[in-house]
């Protein structure tokens, strides 16, 4: 098996995020319905229309435990990768990206974005399917296949395992961040959520609208 090397990059940052609307793209990670559908949406026209890929193959039952990150160009949903965790890697997949906007930086931009998302997750592997022939795509973040005997063949195409190797980011997510900071909304750890601001609210009777287990009449 070939290793990946290791590679670190920085983190999206305010200025980072400044240059991608100069640019007019922008990712961020989808957190409602409404962000779903527009990721259905993009790969639909991807995968669907313009592969011919099977309904049942591209929405394949794993779409509700992942973590989508959505694209956008001048404020339209242009593109969109798929994120899933496991217990020591991190997968990426269904890297999307509507054929007008792949001249762009878009797909780069996403990558990068899920990358370091699982950085801050604390991830140190990197995992993913390249199609057979695209394998500089993910070459360019030091990925590198994981052998000649690691291929995989589905909906028509033929893939090449790859793994990237990393770093975490310095202020990844561990259990010493802070119960609160856990809590915060998925990659929107650096500011307060909802939960904590709620505790300001005064603090309710510990018997108050407990639910208790009813008597079963025999």
């Amino acid at each position: 098996m070939n290793h990946a090397k290791t590679i670190a990059y920085p983190a999206l940052n305010a200025a980072v995020a400044e240059r991608q609307s100069d640019r007019h793209a922008e990712v961020r990670i989808a957190r409602g319905f409404d962000d779903l559908l527009m990721v259905y949406a993009v790969r639909s026209a991807v995968y669907i229309a313009e592969q011919e890929c099977p309904f049942a193959e591209e929405f394949d039952g794993n779409d509700h435990c992942a973590t989508h990150l959505i694209g956008f160009i001048k404020g339209e949903p242009a593109g969109c990768i798929r994120v899933r965790f496991f217990h020591d890697f991190v997968k990426f997949e269904r890297l999307a990206v509507l054929k007008k906007f792949r001249k762009s930086s878009l797909a780069f931009e996403l990558c990068r974005s899920a990358v370091d998302l699982a950085r801050r997750k604390g991830f140190r592997r990197l995992y993913a399917h390249s199609r057979e022939g695209l394998e500089g795509f993910y070459a360019r973040f030091g990925a590198t296949p994981m052998g000649s005997d690691r291929k995989l063949c589905f909906s028509g195409f033929n893939y090449t395992e790859m793994l990237l190797e990393m770093e975490p980011l310095p202020d990844a997510i561990t259990l010493d961040s802070g119960g609160y900071v856990i809590l915060r909304p998925e990659g929107d750890w650096d500011r307060p959520g909802i939960l904590e601001i709620s505790a300001a609210r005064p603090v309710r009777d510990p018997g108050e609208n407990v639910v208790r287990p009813t008597r079963v009449l025999t």
